[in-house]
């Protein structure tokens, strides 16, 4: 029983605890103004405001400055970009390349392989509206709408002259293609005129070497292999120059021969000359006489008959030739045509 008394006087003791210890604190004192109850001071009635508009301030400044970082982000952006368009279009544009450009738009239809090249050219230079260089400019001072303004403008120009540098590469593709298809034909016909002059000019040649170097060029351009047009041309002007050297040896031989038939036939002529010359000295030394027939007029009929010649008299003694001999030269020179008469006045008529 003692001890039931005892527990129960500590459930009593444990249950009054907490009332004493609530009973123990001094009551609390609620400030009119509804502020702090620990704080003993009264706040002003306009700090609250001061506050809200001090920080609606701060967040208008910190959006100010948030919408300046961002347009200046907007800005380098659009300068970088429109500074990026204009040095594509630049490359596209530069001297050499606008070079390129109208060399290839200068090629005619018949300069190429394929002549579809040269309409796409002409098409896209059109397009491109010729090529004078437009003016596209990407400055700071430039505000960001201009400046993507531009960067569009040089997008353009870039995009239409690309088209242009493909046409061209085209076009001078397609010309460096019928050139390299020239001079392979131009070879092989080379090489045809090589190989007949090689086989009619031999013996003809005053210098045979020529005819091996000819024979020389045939076999190198035989082994021409290039994508080039060069290599064939070269084998060409090869060809060429051996074949002119075996033209020139060809001509100096026919020369050579025609001075040697002149020379002959002059030294022919000479002896003949001479063979004559002493035969006449024999003649004369001899005192020959060769007799000469006149055609005499027949009276009787209408035709001629010979009429022989005049006997020669005989030579007088000391006489006034120079061999001591008759003077046959100043004979015939008196002596007049047989049947013909003179009269005293010199005029010989026939009959």
């Amino acid at each position: 029983m003692e001890d039931h008394d005892n527990e129960g006087t500590m459930d009593l003791q444990s249950v009054s605890d907490p009332v004493e210890d609530e009973d123990s604190l001094p009551p609390a004192i609620v400030p009119e103004d509804g502020g702090d109850p620990s704080d003993g001071k009264q706040r002003p009635k306009w700090l609250v405001p001061v506050i809200a508009a001090v920080v609606v301030v701060v967040v208008a400044v910190a959006g100010l400055v948030g919408w300046r970082v961002f347009e200046s982000r907007r800005h380098d952006a659009a300068l970088d970009s429109c500074s990026r368009a204009v040095k594509a279009v630049q490359a596209k544009t530069g001297s050499g390349r606008m070079a390129r450009y109208r060399e290839a738009a200068g090629i005619k239809a018949d300069q190429v392989k394929d002549a579809k090249t040269v309409l796409a050219m002409a098409r896209s230079v059109k397009d491109a509206e010729g090529f004078k260089r437009q003016t596209v400019q990407c400055k700071a001072s430039m505000s960001t709408a201009d400046l993507n303004a531009e960067a569009g403008k040089a997008r353009r120009i870039d995009g239409r002259f690309a088209v242009v540098a493909k046409s061209a590469k085209a076009v001078l593709a397609s010309r460096d293609a019928k050139v390299l298809d020239d001079a392979k034909t131009a070879l092989d016909g080379k090489k045809g005129e090589a190989s007949k002059l090689l086989a009619d000019s031999d013996g003809k040649v005053a210098d045979n070497a020529t005819r091996d170097g000819l024979q020389k060029a045939i076999d190198q351009a035989g082994r021409v292999r290039s994508g080039k047009a060069k290599a064939y041309q070269d084998a060409v002007d090869a060809l060429q120059a051996a074949i002119d050297q075996v033209n020139a040896s060809v001509q100096a031989k026919s020369q050579a021969d025609q001075q040697a038939a002149a020379q002959a036939a002059q030294a022919q002529a000479a002896q003949q000359a001479q063979a004559a010359q002493q035969a006449a000295s024999s003649n004369n030394s001899r005192g020959g006489y060769t007799p000469t027939y006149r055609p005499s007029v027949n009276r009787g009929g209408g035709g001629y008959a010979p009429a022989p010649a005049p006997a020669a008299p005989s030579a007088p003694q000391g006489g006034n030739s120079s061999s001591g001999g008759f003077d046959w030269n100043q004979w015939l020179q008196t002596q007049k045509p047989y049947g013909e008469a003179c009269n005293s006045a010199g005029v010989c008529g026939i009959g």
